[in-house]
């Protein structure tokens, strides 16, 4: 038997030919534990719930993120293009995310389009001074090549604008070897650690800048896919179809006022 350093949610560790393997909790796919198991074998084993002492959730609780649901891998690990939650079926990016509407079970989703960039927004808590630019960005170059194995030259930009750290994660699929981490996955382990939820066996990530722990309040990510996404009116927020029918209403007393200021 093996430790799983890089993922706890497994079962059954063997040691083969010098490498830890051992099975997703939830899917039962073989997974190698010197590198990050691809993120759709990861939620698929979250939604299973009972590894990590996460019990299963009542059936009527609900959380109000599009994020967590039960997907479907392939035996690679990666997402199928098409998901779906009973009768309700939408198609995702390589990142498992939501790229269109959600639709009955004739959804045709042709092909699994990649993200190709992936943003992390962070906002710290309030302090005196801001910090070293240059010791943050080190900091997280360093913590996502060495943590996460991500190849540096996908990391493309590490911006502080006090309190927001902004990382630019960009991986086209030519750029992607064979072997090599993806960002979606990279991503999802960094989101996981900074909300002090990892993946990792036993190593919490302590985000420290100058020897000073870092206090993060909020972490956003954005993806950014090859193709954009197919998103139509109805599935837009409702702030902005409140902005959409101000801007119309707006538009359409001024033609009111107009037509009556002619007459």
């Amino acid at each position: 038997a093996c430790i799983c350093e890089k993922n706890k949610r497994v079962s059954n560790c063997r040691v083969d030919n010098g490498r830890c393997l051992c099975d997703a909790v939830g899917s039962g796919i073989t997974v190698y534990c010197d590198t990050l198991t691809p993120k759709c074998l990861l939620m698929k084993a979250e939604v299973m719930g009972s590894k990590s002492g996460r019990r299963e959730k009542p059936k009527d609780a609900f959380e109000d993120t599009d994020g967590l649901y039960d997907p479907e891998c392939e035996n690679s690990g990666a997402f199928k293009a098409k998901q779906c939650n009973g009768t309700t079926c939408w198609c995702v990016n390589t990142a498992g995310v939501r790229r269109t509407d959600k639709h009955d079970a004739d959804l045709k989703c042709n092909q699994l389009v990649r993200t190709t960039w992936i943003i992390i927004e962070m906002k710290h808590a309030e302090r005196s001074a801001p910090l070293n630019a240059e010791s943050l960005k080190k900091f997280f170059t360093d913590t996502i090549t060495n943590r996460y194995l991500l190849d540096g030259r996908y990391i493309t930009n590490v911006l502080y604008e006090n309190p927001y750290i902004t990382i630019d994660l960009k991986q086209n699929s030519s750029d992607k070897y064979s072997g090599g981490v993806d960002i979606a996955d990279v991503a999802y382990y960094f989101e996981k650690d900074v909300k002090g939820d990892s993946i990792f066996h036993n190593n919490r990530l302590n985000v420290s800048i100058d020897n000073e722990a870092l206090k993060l309040e909020k972490t956003v990510v954005y993806y950014v896919d090859e193709i954009a996404p197919e998103f139509s009116m109805k599935s837009l927020t409702p702030g902005l179809i409140a902005v959409i029918v101000v801007v119309v209403i707006a538009i359409i007393a001024a033609i009111v006022v107009l037509v009556s200021s002619n007459k």
